[in-house]
């Protein structure tokens, strides 16, 4: 008989692995001159055409459900499908796939500073500790750990439009758990897409009336195919895989592996050098994840 541990791990390494791809793919796009607001616009139209067949059906029959949360699943959609993934293929145009990834990994303290923001949750002393170190884990690389930037404001403008992208994600992710939903896993996701696809239609006519247009090559081709099959849609399901055999507590550690594998993969990829200010930037990221995940005994 499989061990249901050793499949879900499977699963989940997958899920890690095809997300830490996406960033690659990201930096391959700005390095082909595709537009980064274009590439997210088709990667979720074809990503919503492959699962309508799955869950159009249901989405009809919720639809008064839909309606009456439209406003809950429009903050949704910005949050996650137009901005997050948008933002995340402009600032590789410039920054490093390293510099991105860690701070992307804060993510999961960020949810808890947002929830606590939002008073979805309430927080404790260690994950007000885990937020400040992660927070300044992001400083650190943002800065280079050099004091003259930060005191000249001489920013890499990649850094800080990653950041608002790693808030965004943090306020879908806080926002997604604020209640149940009456809808299956891939039916939430094809409302999510549809509600976030709407905003990207304005976004993607602009962006080609600048002159920033899609060149259709192969290299077009092969960015899209990934981005669509694999961080769109293969992630998410064995996510939901993983976390159904063993609970989202034990597979969110895997979320952990990203910045690692991402890491790797850029310095064989693009020779990327892991500098000491991504050093000291990921100690003080891994303190704060490993502070927000203490919990306080009882007296």
């Amino acid at each position: 008989m499989i061990n249901k541990n050793n499949v879900a791990y499977i699963f989940l390494f997958l899920a890690a692995l095809f997300w830490s791809g996406n960033f690659l793919v990201g930096k391959f796009a700005s390095q082909y001159q595709v537009p980064p607001f274009s590439l997210n616009f088709y990667r979720w139209l074809f990503a919503w055409l492959i699962l309508a067949p799955f869950t159009i059906q249901e989405l009809f029959n919720k639809r008064s459900y839909i309606l009456e949360n439209y406003k809950y699943y429009t903050i949704l959609g910005i949050t996650s499908v137009t901005i997050f993934n948008s933002i995340v293929y402009y600032s590789l145009n410039f920054t490093q796939v390293i510099s991105g990834v860690l701070m992307i990994s804060t993510i999961p303290v960020m949810i808890i500073f947002i929830s606590s923001i939002l008073k979805i949750e309430k927080t404790n002393t260690f994950q007000i500790m885990g937020v400040t170190c992660s927070f300044i884990g992001v400083v650190l690389i943002i800065t280079k750990a050099n004091l003259g930037i930060l005191m000249n404001l001489d920013f890499n403008k990649g850094d800080i439009t990653m950041v608002f992208g790693m808030l965004s994600w943090a306020t879908y992710s806080a926002l997604l758990k604020k209640k149940k939903h009456e809808l299956s896993q891939l039916g939430l996701l094809e409302v999510v897409i549809s509600f976030g696809f709407i905003f990207l239609i304005p976004i993607y006519f602009i962006e080609y009336q600048m002159g920033f247009r899609i060149v259709l090559n192969q290299n077009f081709y092969m960015i899209l195919f990934y981005v669509v099959l694999f961080p769109g849609l293969a992630s998410f399901i064995f996510w939901i895989k993983g976390v159904a055999l063993i609970g989202a507590n034990r597979a969110g550690v895997f979320l952990h592996m990203m910045p690692i594998l991402s890491a790797i993969m850029a310095m064989i990829i693009f020779n990327e050098k892991f500098m000491f200010y991504h050093m000291l930037g990921a100690i003080f990221i891994l303190t704060g994840i490993l502070l927000s995940n203490r919990k306080i005994k009882n007296a």
